[in-house]
């Protein structure tokens, strides 16, 4: 009997625990909403980023420390080999909307660089004048007039909205990679691809922390223009910054001083390599 009371406040001990903390995380996460008008999933939000940003820490950025020791030419092979494996998804978007000369210059790429180019390992369309172009399903379904919907961070993948997560199930789809049926081989492509893009972006993101004082607003400010601009190829229109206004109304008076980074999403960068 005293084993089994014994038992039962070691249990309701945890459980005050359990809860306390998730008391704590729930208190953090309400402090924490700036109610931004796009993100009414911040307190969810910033939890998946922090998650996001210790997987980074510990896992991935690691692991994409040691890849980039890979000889230079050899990265630059397998940045090419998946370039041209997602060239044939790309020209199918710039087809559906409608950028008929883009999809034939994609069409072009896929040909020559999977011949000439030894199955993608050679970028030799680049050469010829064809130009590598960066389209996915979001893209498309934003110039559809599809509205891009709540901002939202998804779990490794990043920075994301309604839209674009709707958009990425179709890349995914379509994405050869991740279709591969041989699961040994698909899984490591996978990640090889994940690592790769990853080592492009070293050193990006450093200069993101030492530019923004909160690095959640920062990259949710970064993605939606980011996107904007991929939607309206390169000429958006003219849009409220809700984060800017809140930066601005934060600096104390003075001299500004502009601070322009770039740091691709892995869930939307698919080029760079």
């Amino acid at each position: 009997m005293m084993k089994n009371n014994k038992s039962k406040l070691q249990m309701r001990g945890l459980l005050r625990g359990i809860a306390s903390v998730a008391l704590g995380f729930g208190l953090t996460a309400c402090a924490s909403t700036g109610g931004h008008p796009k993100d009414p999933l911040e307190p969810l939000n910033r939890a998946t980023f922090q998650f996001n940003e210790q997987a980074d820490r510990f896992v991935i950025r690691p692991v994409a420390q040691v890849y980039d020791y890979v000889p230079l030419p050899v990265k630059t092979v397998v940045g090419n080999f998946f370039g041209n494996l997602g060239d044939v998804w790309i020209g199918v978007n710039n087809l559906l909307q409608g950028k008929v000369a883009e999809a034939l210059s994609d069409g072009g790429r896929v040909l020559v660089n999977s011949t000439v180019g030894l199955f993608g390992a050679f970028d030799i369309a680049t050469e010829l004048g064809l130009e590598k172009h960066d389209e996915d399903l979001g893209q498309t379904l934003g110039v559809w007039g599809v509205g891009e919907g709540p901002f939202l961070v998804l779990p490794i993948l990043g920075s994301s909205n309604f839209r674009d997560t709707l958009g990425l199930v179709g890349d995914l789809y379509a994405d050869p990679v991740i279709q591969h049926k041989e699961v040994a081989t698909r899984n490591s492509a996978t990640g090889l691809r994940l690592v790769h893009k990853r080592s492009v972006l070293l050193g990006a993101d450093t200069t993101a922390e030492q530019a923004a004082l909160d690095k959640y607003s920062y990259m949710r400010s970064f993605y939606m223009q980011y996107r904007l601009n991929q939607v309206y190829d390169g000429s958006p229109p003219r849009v409220k910054d809700f984060d800017d206004e809140d930066a601005r109304a934060d600096e104390p008076a003075g001299p500004a001083v502009a601070v322009g980074t770039t740091l691709p999403n892995l869930a939307t960068k698919e080029s760079q390599e």
